[in-house]
Order: structure tokens, then sequence, then C-alpha cells
């Protein structure tokens, strides 16, 4: 029904466009003129004209222009033509657009948000238009869950190349990634985008980002089947093989460690939250429109598939991006480090009663309780016998909602030793005590 509505609102524009180009631009200055909200998002595109315009007038005009530019160019081909053409459209040029506009519809025929503005730019040709998609109105109202559909999506498309995050700055997750973790993905639900990171000698580099649709329902996923996207630190667990995939999923399917121990300690169910692509006929999903899976157009997908690593990669999912400066979170950190320093140190002294008291009350590991799980500790403590031990590869993130937890993941090597156990631990902050209430080998 979706896809008709979308092919509907197409067909009524093309059929009623005329030949001729005269008077286009009058539909740029209309929309300039509306204040609607969809109308203002929309026309947002004129943020790459805002420093552009007058760009040669000046050194910051030409770098506003460099780093727009360079902002832009980050996103999906696709996408990068799609605002193109929005930019052609606040400039007035619209014998330009339109041009660009066939292209894109030409080379990517399931781009539904670009035929709905095709199909306006034909129709500008012979009227001036009301709104995005303005079409009669027993058109309007058959495809009206569809074209608002698209008017969001395009909405957050452009949002997300207008507010770029800041240059420098990294979500508060990333606390520290070892340099063993080659890329990192963070997860913005409400702008519908996906960030993704490289881990440099430097730090962590933004790389790339991407158009992303999220569950029907929004996010905080707690049970099976409410169509939510959780939010929390996940990991990618494998890259499903294509052939064994039903269409549906796309190019591509990576799953994530949903629920991880933290939503198993807080009750939550269910399973199956993947990154995954889109079934042939559509380039891209509204941006709620899953049953709680994160999805990205094909190419996307495929971009992200080729730089990340299986069972390496972190997920951030949040309904909003926090963005920082690094050297604030590393202030951020420094309490959790005493904290985690201090656990180790009592291991190194071999004091069982003071690294006990790490533990939380209620701590599990894979279904042992913190009595059962003391010999494994009395264990290490032995195999330790006072020598040093080295955290190598040491990360951790931090994720902060009802409580303040911090997911950490590192190899433990006994001085002496090549390796060790690779281990991941989740802490939780109670007042300005650190503690763990799960430890287990990964």
């Amino acid at each position: 029904m979706v896809m008709a509505g979308k092919s509907r609102v197409r067909r009524w524009a093309v059929d009623k466009a005329k030949a001729g180009r005269g008077g286009m631009s009058a539909w740029a200055l209309h929309l300039y003129a509306d204040q609607r909200p969809w109308a203002a998002l929309l026309l947002a595109a004129a943020f790459l004209h805002a420093g552009l315009a007058h760009a040669s007038e000046t050194t910051s005009g030409k770098a506003n222009a460099s780093a727009q530019h360079a902002a832009l160019s980050e996103a999906s081909t696709s996408e990068t033509r799609l605002l193109e053409i929005y930019r052609l459209m606040a400039q007035g040029d619209m014998r330009r657009a339109l041009d660009l506009a066939e292209k894109l519809v030409r080379d990517v025929p399931n781009f539904q948000l670009a035929q709905l503005v095709y199909g306006d730019l034909l129709a500008a040709r012979t009227r001036t238009l009301k709104s995005m998609g303005d079409i009669p109105a027993a058109s309007a109202n058959a495809g009206a869950v569809a074209l608002a559909e698209l008017k969001d999506e395009s909405q957050r498309r452009v949002l997300a190349v207008k507010d770029r995050p800041p240059e420098g700055a990294v979500p508060s997750q990333f606390l520290k990634l070892s340099a063993q973790t080659r890329t990192a993905i963070a997860i913005d639900a409400a702008r519908s985008r996906l960030y993704l990171f490289t881990n440099t000698p430097t730090g962590l580099r933004l790389t790339a980002d991407y158009y992303v649709s999220v569950g029907k329902a929004g996010t905080i996923k707690s049970q099976e089947g409410d169509q939510r996207t959780p939010l929390g630190v996940y990991y990618i667990t494998s890259n499903l093989d294509t052939k064994v995939l039903n269409e549906f999923y796309g190019a591509g399917a990576m799953p994530l460690n949903y629920p991880n121990i933290l939503d198993i300690k807080r009750g939550k169910s269910g399973s199956g939250i993947w990154l995954h692509g889109t079934p042939p006929q559509q380039f891209s999903r509204p941006p709620r429109s899953t049953d709680g899976c994160l999805v990205l157009s094909n190419p996307d997908i495929l971009a992200l598939i080729r730089q990340i690593s299986v069972g390496a990669t972190p997920v951030i999912v949040s309904s909003q991006l926090i963005w920082k400066p690094v050297n604030q979170l590393q202030a951020q950190a420094r309490p959790f480090e005493s904290a985690l320093n201090a656990w180790r140190d009592a291991k190194v002294a071999g004091d069982l009663n003071k690294v006990l008291g790490f533990y939380t009350p209620d701590f599990a590991s894979y279904g042992k309780s913190l009595a059962q799980y003391t010999p494994q500790i009395k264990s290490e403590l032995k195999a330790i016998k006072g020598h040093h031990v080295e955290l190598k590869d040491l990360s951790y993130l931090h994720w902060s909602d009802s409580a303040e937890t911090m997911v950490t993941t590192f190899g433990e090597v006994v001085e002496g030793r090549r390796t060790g156990v690779h281990k991941r631990q989740y802490w939780v902050r109670s007042n300005k005590d650190w503690q763990i209430f799960f430890e287990g080998v990964i």
C-alpha cells in the first residue's frame, strides 16, 4: 500500500507536467515564503548556500564552503545527488535541478524520495506548487501516509547535513577504544543517522555517515514484538551470508548482540536486531518503519560491511547522541579508570576480600552467582601470585540512562606470560563507587 501511494504521487506529477521551462524559480520563491515546518526544513538545504553565496568574498566563506562540501561527500552517493538537487532548488536554478533529478531517478529508480522531488519539479514547469508533493486532494488522501513519510525522510536527510557534529568531537559513550578496535559505530535515532568512525593513532575520526531507519514504535525496546529499536552498547556478532538471506534484508545483514548483559539484567526480551539493507523495490525505508532493526540502503550497508570487524566493532544506539571534545571525555573517564586500576591492584595483591568488594551482590556470570563465581576468582589470584597484571587492548564504553554503566573489554595478561584471557565486564555506578555486575571470558 505504501509503495502504491508513492507511485501515485509521482504519476500524477509526471502526467500533469507540460513542455516548457518558464517560471521554474517561482516554486523556490514560494517555498521561501512558506513558513510551514516541512517547507522550512526542506529548504534548509539553503544551508549549502548560506556561506557559499558569498564564499568568494571572504576567506571564512571559502572555508565554510569547503567544509560543507566535505560533509556532503560523506553521505551516500544517491543522497549526495539528492541534496545537490535541493541546493539548486534553493538557488532557484530549477532547470539544472530538474536535469539532475531526471538522471537520479533514471539511475536509481527505486529511490522514492527522489521520484517525488522529480515529479514536483516536472509539475513546477506549468504552475506554482504550494507544498512538497502538491497534488489534488483525491490523490493526496490516497497517498497521505506515504507522502508524510517521504517528507519526514527528506527533513532528516537535510538536517543531518545541515547540523554536522562539532569538529573534533565524538559521541560521549566512546571514552576509550583499544588500538585493536579499527572501527566504531554510533546511531542517533532521533536524526535517523548512523555515524561510522575509524580509530586512528590520534583518536576517532568520523569517516562516513548514513541515513538509517528505526522501529515503527520508536526506541527503548523492552519485549519481543514491540517494534522498537533497543538503546545501548552493542557489538556486531556476525556478517550473514547473503546466499541464505531473504531478499527482504537486502544486500547484507549484521546481527547485534541484543539483548546484551544489561538488557538481560533488566528483564528485556526479544532477539534478531540486525543492521541490514532493503528489498529490491525500495532504496530506503521511512525513518520509523522497521520491527526494531536498523535499516540502511543497500549501497550503504555494503559500504559498512566492507569496513567493520565482526566481534570487535562497538555499536552505540542512542535516542540522541551527545558530542563532546575528547579532552572532556578523558576527564570524565578518570574516576572509572581509578576504580578499574584499584580492582586490578587488589588482584595483584591477592586480597580476596578486597577483590570481592568490587562485585555487586547481584553479580552474575553466565548463570553463576557471586558465590558460585568466587572459586574462579580464587583460582585467578593463585595464578597471579603477586605478579603485575596488564590490561591489554583496553576499551570502555559509557552508557547512561536510569543508571550509569561501563562496558569494559580487555585482555588480562599476567607478567611473564605472552597471552591471557580476553574478558568483558559490565560495571555500574552506585553513588560515587563503581562495581562489577558481570564478568566473563569472550
